[in-house]
């Protein structure tokens, strides 16, 4: 069950202009708790009155405002880009998350300017299915500006794991000073220099040497990757970035060949998308759930989603960014009908075993019953 624990800030590292990197501490009593696999992500909660004027300034994007006694909460999250422990060792002494300024961005603006070492933040326990179980083999990534996080955990951790595996990297930028995480990369690199290959385009700049500029789309994909590796010989692909990145990459992977079970996706940006067509949703419902061993059921109020009514009973129920994005609120469907506006965070195979977003499931029967404890 995920749940907040509050983590002492160690240190605060400038990435870019835009960007930093936040280390947190995690006691030993927490260690078990924050063990996490190489993907996956910590959901942060900033509360009403710490930075007014960020809280002013936000509108859109992953963050989500919920009402309460002191006002409301911004909870935003971001990627674990730290390596994961080894399994059979202790958990994590300290967490890894990048941090890119979005306009206008609650949280973002506030880890920007005012976050500091030792300040304290409430912190998610880990949560994500982005992820890899190191195995021997050839894996790649495609992403785009802060996509690479948990791509750089993934192929960190696979690397040092699996002394047969090999991870190639290519990687989308602006430019080469907005790029996240150079380092970090150029010592994996040093590290592995026969098992990793990284290849970077910058979309608004030339380079010296490597590809040329411009827009990493399906089209110069489908060209561009059988140029660079083995495709069908790929383990596992692992796309992340803005939507049209991660959705031109797929595109490209499939008319190559690559299997959609081989594709992993987990996108950091989505725009504001037309409702679908809404199905009439009974005249009075009921939502029933299951949450850490407990249950009960409650009313639906009009135009509530399944976790707007669960919230309204149990404060505790999951969630992050109530967009449809981070899956952290994912809930099994134990019976009745929902409506799922929106799902940028299931795979297929998930949603075919009866797995739903509860931020974006709105009942379409009367009764409606989920659990988030499966």
């Amino acid at each position: 069950m995920a749940r907040f624990h509050s983590l002492r800030v160690a240190a605060v590292d400038r990435l870019t202009d835009d960007s930093v990197a936040l280390t947190l501490t995690v006691p030993e009593q927490l260690r078990e708790e924050f063990r996490h696999a190489p993907g996956q992500h910590l959901a942060l909660r900033m509360r009403a009155g710490r930075t007014d004027a960020a809280l002013g300034a936000d509108r859109t994007g992953r963050s989500d405002r919920t009402g309460g006694s002191d006002g409301f909460e911004v909870r935003r999250t971001y990627s674990i880009c730290s390596p994961a422990p080894d399994p059979h060792g202790p958990g994590p002494s300290t967490l890894r998350v990048g941090v890119r300024l979005v306009e206008g961005g609650a949280f973002s603006t506030y880890a920007m300017k005012e976050i500091g070492v030792g300040d304290e933040l409430d912190v998610m326990t880990p949560a994500g299915r982005f992820t890899l179980d190191p195995a021997p083999g050839l894996y790649a990534g495609i992403v785009g500006g802060s996509g690479i996080t948990p791509v750089l955990s993934i192929a960190a951790t696979l690397l040092a794991r699996e002394p047969s595996a090999r991870f190639c990297l290519l990687r989308s930028d602006r430019t080469a000073a907005s790029t996240m995480f150079l380092e970090e990369l150029a010592d994996l690199k040093d590290r592995f220099p026969e098992r990793l290959q990284l290849v970077t385009v910058l979309s608004r700049e030339e380079q010296q040497a490597g590809l040329p500029s411009g827009r990493l789309d399906r089209e110069r994909l489908t060209g561009l990757l059988p140029s660079l590796l083995p495709v069908r010989q790929v383990a596992g692909w692992f796309l992340c970035g803005p939507f049209g990145l991660v959705q031109g990459a797929e595109q490209a992977l499939r008319e190559i060949g690559v299997p959609r079970s081989r594709i992993h996706e987990e996108i950091f940006h989505v725009d504001a998308a037309p409702q679908p067509a809404q199905t009439a949703a009974p005249a009075h419902s009921t939502v029933t759930a299951r949450l850490d061993g407990r249950g009960g059921s409650w009313p639906v109020q009009d135009g509530e989603s399944v976790l707007e009514t669960v919230l309204r009973n149990r404060p505790d129920a999951p969630y992050a960014c109530k967009g449809g994005v981070c899956g952290t609120c994912r809930a099994f469907l134990v019976s009745g009908e929902v409506r799922m506006d929106r799902n940028f965070a299931l795979e297929p195979e998930e949603t075919d075993a009866g797995y739903v977003l509860a931020c974006q499931s709105h009942p379409v029967t009367e009764a409606v019953e989920v659990d988030f404890d499966r």
